[in-house]
């Protein structure tokens, strides 16, 4: 799991606190601040990823989560990356694309805090319970072990 986002920044550390909430079950996890072509290098490690981060855009029931699809999105500032271009640098960089998702949870506040508005922990604990559902029903005891960040 990747978790993408800043904890000085209010609400745009539901990325750093959804991987807090997995940190000890097993997953591996990383905390950016943004997502770099470097992190391409990392994914090719894995059979499994999930790139968790804040959005500011609206989202039914307040989150989204969903396969990552492959796409070339890079512009000539890289300074915002998302997980499609990171998919698809893998792919091209190193031959291998891992089976990826994207956790978007909608956030209110965005100012220099320490904290998460009352609206986004109730985005964040819908989000977290969807995500707890599809594991159980997606990876069964004594399924097959794969790699999975």
């Amino acid at each position: 799991m990747i978790g993408i986002g800043n904890s000085g920044r209010g609400d745009d550390a539901l990325g750093w606190k959804f991987i807090d909430e997995n940190e000890n079950t097993g997953f591996e996890v990383d905390y950016r601040y943004q997502l770099q072509i470097e992190d391409a290098a990392l994914i090719k490690e894995y059979d499994q990823i999930i790139f968790i981060d804040a959005s500011v855009q609206p989202l039914e029931g307040g989150f989204s989560f969903q396969p990552c699809e492959i796409k070339n999105t890079i512009t000539f500032s890289s300074h915002r990356i998302d997980p499609c271009s990171i998919l698809w640098l893998c792919r091209e960089l190193y031959g291998t694309t891992p089976e990826a998702y994207v956790m978007a949870i909608e956030g209110k506040c965005w100012e220099l805090h320490q904290g998460i508005s009352k609206e986004a922990e109730e985005n964040f604990a819908r989000a977290f319970d969807h995500f707890q559902k599809w594991w159980g029903q997606h990876h069964q005891p004594g399924a097959q072990n794969t790699q999975f960040a």
